[in-house]
């Protein structure tokens, strides 16, 4: 059983090696394309605006400028008293900060969980090379 157990450890950490060498000629030509496209993309937003136009049609394809809107939060203090005077908590994202609920189960094992709130535990596997000599 041990020697088997050996083998497949050799075996997925050269797995393992082989698909960090992939990802990283993945990432490193992907890493261009995505450079060149926003040339291009900055480029087809420039020829928008000079034109005014929401969308030009070409041979092949259509350009359509889009118009991104992002919400960001300076001032989470007073933003959090404007949700709770509101009663606003669908302007939250509905999930948990995974860190932060360990860090204050870990204080309070004796209460359990909090209502509405489940745990799922399951194990994984991590290999771990051997340390260099």
């Amino acid at each position: 059983m041990k020697n088997n157990l050996e083998e497949l450890v050799k075996i997925y950490l050269t797995i393992r090696g082989e698909r960090e060498k992939l990802l990283d000629e993945y990432e490193t030509q992907d890493k261009k394309y995505k450079e060149d496209m926003v040339v291009i993309e900055q480029t087809m937003l420039t020829t928008c605006n000079e034109s005014n136009a929401d969308s030009i049609k070409t041979q092949a394809g259509t350009v359509m400028r889009k118009l991104n809107e992002r919400f960001i939060c300076s001032d989470w203090d007073n933003f959090r008293k404007f949700v709770a005077e509101n009663d606003a908590l669908e302007l939250l994202e509905r999930r948990i900060h995974q860190g932060n609920f360990k860090e204050f189960l870990h204080g309070h094992e004796q209460d359990g969980l909090p209502p509405g709130v489940n745990v799922m535990r399951e194990f994984g596997i991590v290999v771990r090379k051997p340390a260099s000599r």
